[in-house]
């Protein structure tokens, strides 16, 4: 997976008034969890810019001043409810021999060939439940929707797992595409039954 680095000072008070003076220095007060001890720390909002307002999910190496070095993953996250700024972060340190369980975002390749027909399309699921290693971790999932007729259907099935697992059915949806007042026949779909027309004609004529 993909790593950003977060230097921090390590806190060792944890009061509403220090908590406060973080604020108005621009700074996020954090907590890890996962460890020994739980280890609170601060660092500047800008840092947090690419973690917090992307699609993408990331790993983090915090690098406090106290010359600790931790690997983790966001957890938690609280934002003000007027000004939308962040009040708070909780992150969970990982290890490179636990698994952990992240959302990972499914992106879509091409326009399906039912949508092209007036079809409509349907994502189910824009990001998928997985259970690996750090290190096994996929940045994402990318799957090729073009072939996609109206009524047909991807499930997780079409992902090979292969060092992580997926946790879903094999046959739970992605996305669908669904028909539509506006939907015409697929080309190929018309091409099969001309056929099947013509032979019909042939035995007819043949018959008389």
């Amino acid at each position: 997976m993909k790593a950003l680095t977060i230097n921090g000072t390590k806190r060792e008070s944890v009061g509403k008034v220090s908590t406060k003076a973080l604020r108005n220095a621009d700074k996020v007060p954090c907590v890890i969890y996962g460890g020994s001890d739980n280890i609170h720390f601060a660092a500047k909002e800008k840092d947090f810019t690419k973690l917090v307002y992307t699609p993408d999910v990331y790993t983090v190496v915090i690098k406090l001043d106290s010359g600790e070095s931790i690997r983790a993953i966001l957890q938690d996250i609280q934002f003000h409810p007027v000004t939308d700024r962040i009040l708070h972060m909780d992150f969970y340190q990982i290890f490179d021999d636990k698994e952990i369980t992240l959302d990972i975002p499914v992106r879509t390749l091409g326009t399906p060939r039912g949508v092209r027909a007036g079809g409509t399309l349907l994502i189910m699921n824009r990001s998928l439940t997985v259970k690996a290693l750090p290190d096994n971790m996929p940045d994402f999932f990318e799957i090729d929707i073009s072939n996609m007729k109206i009524g047909d259907v991807l499930d997780i099935s079409v992902i090979e797992q292969k060092d992580f697992e997926i946790v879903a059915e094999n046959d739970a949806p992605i996305c669908q595409v669904r028909t539509s007042r506006l939907a015409v026949a697929d080309d190929d779909d018309e091409d099969e039954e001309g056929e099947e027309g013509e032979s019909e004609d042939a035995s007819e004529e043949g018959d008389e």
